[in-house]
């Protein structure tokens, strides 16, 4: 037993603690009839002792050193939890509408609480439950299949576990067919080129690298042939004025595919300014890392004009068996790595609408999009300049089966109705007040008294918030080095048996 119920109102119940029991922050309790889930969400003290006699025996102890011995101190001087009911427990968990029992004991919450806790079709597995700082024997699951539809948010301050995260998530994914996942890696760290990481997986045939410096062996070199760039795949890449925008488009009609060769080129086309032309023609061989000199253009990156015709085309099929594919963009800019991922997800999502028309789409798998640094394609100010692609997902994509993972330091920057679409919330330590607010207003579940556990998450620690689950639930998520070694040491096992001969 932590505790007892003294007073309060439906979303705050007022708790004494228990003398020598400790009650946490963020710690999940149960009504002794075991009918009720409470979250703790705010703690403070409690004193029979009036105010103007507490300062009065501080100041005896501090300045005089006198024995301030309390008489029976556990009675006087105690410790209230505010508690806020999260879930009512039964054969089906549902949604609180009473208030417990006045006067009723509160306890810790034990693992058969938690049978409401089902695994589902399509399991994502993310960590245990956690209660408080103690970590459950209970894993926790979201249906993959619907929440990457639907778009999930991995909000977090640097250094408390994003990456993890992410490759935690991968890795579940993995050996799955229900979900093709395309991952933007910024960092090169999800392949684990020189380190653990999604190569180690078991069923490491389901992923695809692709790479632009010296691919491992069965990985790909990316290179992207010019002619698969369509003026609408810098959307949210490059700003061009209105002037600008026009020329791309009569190029692309008047060139088709050799349109950019065209502008590189400088060929005729009607109606421009020579000024205009220029700047797009300089822009142009700037971001696609390309070189013009008197006897032709010269491909430095990883758009070429003889190479890469059907890297796109490929992508986009691995994506559709059920695949992960990660993109190595730590090479190339900010721009390039957004329109690279532009190039394939405007194909992903044209394939996916096509199938919807043909009735197909309810055969096909989920599509995810790992987005780091989500705000440069769905921040307010991007957006305010026109929509792209990413923002056409937020909004659309969960009708056809495409959806973002988006990671950010800062969602607040993201407009609220992206933030709204984004139906599941993983969220780790936010320590900025404004980015918390951003997060608790379009929460999925009424987080408005979760602000300081919020805050108070350790490396490691999160809540997840979504329509997939019953309640707002605190997981504490494993280390992907410790789940890697674990798979890589048990396959090593299972081959060092196999070679074991048995009998004479």
């Amino acid at each position: 037993m932590k505790g007892q119920i003294i007073s309060g109102d439906f979303g705050n119940i007022i708790v004494r603690q228990k003398a020598g029991r400790e009650i946490e922050l963020g710690e999940l309790l149960v009504s002794e009839d075991g009918r009720m889930l409470f979250e703790v969400v705010d703690l403070r003290f409690g004193s029979q002792i009036s105010e103007q006699n507490r300062e009065l025996i501080s100041g005896m102890d501090l300045e005089e050193n006198a024995d301030t011995e309390l008489f029976e101190k556990e009675l006087r001087n105690y410790t209230i939890a505010v508690l806020k009911p999260v879930i009512r427990i039964g054969e089906k968990a549902s949604l609180v509408k009473t208030l417990p029992v006045f006067l009723s004991k509160v306890r810790e919450v034990k693992e058969e609480d938690l049978k409401f806790l089902t695994k589902p079709k399509n399991p994502l597995f993310l960590g245990k439950l956690r209660s408080g700082s103690k970590v459950m024997n209970v894993d926790i699951f979201l249906d993959a299949a619907k929440a990457l539809s639907h778009h999930i948010l991995i909000p977090a301050t640097t250094g408390r576990g994003k990456s993890n995260l992410t490759m935690v998530m991968l890795w579940g994914q993995l050996d799955k067919d229900y979900c093709g996942v395309l991952v933007l890696d910024p960092h090169d760290e999800y392949f684990g080129r020189h380190k653990l990481g999604l190569k180690d997986h078991p069923k490491s045939e389901n992923l695809v690298y692709y790479t632009m410096r010296s691919p491992p062996p069965g990985q790909r070199t990316l290179k992207i042939n010019v002619e698969q760039i369509k003026p609408n795949h810098f959307n949210g890449v490059v700003e061009w004025s209105q002037a600008q925008h026009e020329a791309l488009a009569a190029y692309h009609k008047k060139y088709k595919e050799k349109w950019v060769e065209a502008i590189i080129k400088e060929r005729p086309v009607d109606n421009f300014n020579e000024a205009t032309l220029s700047v797009i023609k300089r822009r142009m061989l700037s971001l696609l890392d390309l070189e013009l000199d008197s006897s032709g253009v010269y491909c430095k990156g990883i758009f070429d004009f003889s190479a890469g015709e059907t890297t796109i085309r490929d992508i986009v099929n691995e994506l559709i068996k059920g695949k992960t594919v990660v993109i190595d963009t730590s090479y190339l800019s900010g721009a390039v790595e957004i329109l690279v991922g532009s190039l394939i997800t405007t194909e992903v999502f044209s394939k996916y609408k096509h199938f919807k028309a043909t009735g197909e789409l309810k055969d096909k798998p989920v599509i995810s999009i790992v987005l780091e640094e989500a705000p440069r394609v769905l921040g307010k100010e991007v957006l305010e300049k026109g929509s792209n692609i990413f923002s056409t997902i937020a909004r659309e994509g969960r009708k056809f089966k495409v959806g973002l993972t988006a990671i950010t330091q800062l969602p607040s920057l993201i407009p609220r109705q992206i933030l709204a679409n984004m139906n599941t919330k993983i969220i780790l330590g936010l320590e900025m007040a404004p980015e918390r607010n951003a997060i608790i207003e379009s929460a999925s579940q009424d987080l408005t008294e979760a602000s300081k556990s919020i805050a108070s998450l350790d490396i490691g620690e999160a809540i997840i918030s979504s329509n997939f689950v019953k309640f707002a639930t605190p997981i504490k998520i494993p280390l992907f080095e410790e789940m890697a070694k674990s798979a890589k040491d048990k396959k090593l096992e299972e081959n060092s048996f196999e070679g074991v001969k048995l009998g004479g």
